[in-house]
């Protein structure tokens, strides 16, 4: 395949790895980049940072943020992975977690495509290795037979590879990273070999303790790990400008004909989110009840990018509260019962009584 065709592939993805999306910034980082790298590393510690937080480099060129939060989180992080120390990031549902693992990853080493996705059915094959069983069969054991894993890719090519949601491994697959993580080496014991870590590998792995489902890590696996936990946005001006960014992103990828959302629905959405998520109004004023539900940033940003594509192929093209309406009120109640009445008080006693809000409060009662 051409270069070319490559481009033009890459183009019509639905969605690009980050070291494709971001390719430009991440060479001109590498090219400007003039501090002391770890082995196998494409960029300095402080380059990734910056890749990671945003910045202008010396020649003017202007690296766009992808994590907009606590800097000294995404120092720690970096720090960690030029250790022999692998990351866990942590937080509830929403906090950005496989995203910053993602973009660390493609920053560091090249690729963010060595990922192990954690279920309640991931087995130790998917961690270590499987065979072919086709050459099993005809040869016998051997290395040409193994299959190796992602993570055993990754111990070879000294690179970073990614787990997500580590807690929802079985516990007893979970061990099977003891080693790993602690003697750098994967032993083969059918043909009674290893596969040692190349200097750049470590691992990143995601979790959250919200959810149904989850296995607590042991005392073994925990000190492997260095934690470092992702909180909400800190402010609400943070949180808007996250929402705005990746909604404006998801436009340009999906190619939606409608206008830019106004930072005023933006605002309400985060709003809304923020004050029912922490069980108070944004002024302190006022108690209100919380719903079931996470209401994450990414659940705010999927309301309104739900809500922009219901304006520009069933509407006017501009976004407007009803076209949010739907949008928030699936996403507050998910128990019919009890959130349902924690939605509608939410609405009478504050909605209703927001100046600059009767639209919202108007459309939301029509749809209830």
């Amino acid at each position: 395949m051409t270069i070319k065709a490559a481009q033009s592939r890459q183009v019509s993805q639905l969605r690009q790895a980050a070291e494709d999306a971001f390719a430009e910034e991440i060479a001109a980082l590498r090219q400007a980049d003039d501090r002391p790298r770890p082995p196998n590393w494409q960029m300095s510690p402080q380059a990734v940072v910056t890749y990671l937080l945003g910045g202008t480099l010396a020649s003017g060129f202007a690296v766009t943020p992808k994590y907009i939060g606590d800097r000294r989180l995404m120092e720690v992080a970096v720090a960690t992975l030029a250790t022999d120390r692998a990351l866990l990031l942590l937080g509830v549902p929403g906090t950005a977690k496989s995203w910053v693992s993602e973009h660390l990853a493609a920053a560091i080493c090249g690729t963010s495509r060595l990922i192990v996705q954690g279920t309640a059915g991931t087995s130790e094959e998917a961690i270590r290795y499987g065979w072919n069983y086709a050459l099993l069969l005809a040869k016998g054991p051997s290395r040409e037979a193994v299959v190796g894993s992602p993570i055993m890719r990754a111990m070879n090519e000294g690179r970073i590879a990614r787990v997500e949601e580590l807690t929802r491994i079985p516990s007893e697959t979970q061990d099977s990273f003891i080693t790993i993580l602690s003697e750098k080496t994967l032993p083969i014991p059918e043909l009674n070999e290893e596969v040692p870590a190349q200097k750049g590998f470590n691992l990143i792995a995601t979790a959250n303790n919200r959810d149904r489902g989850v296995n607590e890590l042991s005392s073994a696996l925990k000190r492997r790990f260095n934690t470092v936990v992702l909180p909400p946005p800190a402010t609400i001006e943070a949180e808007i400008a996250i929402v705005e960014t990746r909604v404006a992103s998801l436009g340009r990828a999906f190619e939606i004909p409608a206008e830019p959302p106004g930072a005023d629905q933006i605002r309400r959405v985060v709003t809304i989110f923020r004050e029912l998520r922490e069980g108070v109004t944004v002024d302190g004023k006022s108690k209100v009840k919380q719903p079931s539900g996470t209401l994450s940033t990414a659940e705010a940003i999927s309301v309104v990018g739900s809500g922009l594509a219901l304006a520009a192929h069933f509407g006017d093209g501009r976004l407007s509260a009803h076209d949010l309406v739907s949008g928030i009120s699936g996403a507050v109640v998910k128990d019919p019962v009890q959130d349902a009445i924690v939605w509608r008080e939410y609405l009478e006693t504050v909605v209703k009584e927001r100046e600059g809000w009767k639209d919202f409060y108007k459309a939301a009662r029509a749809s209830a």
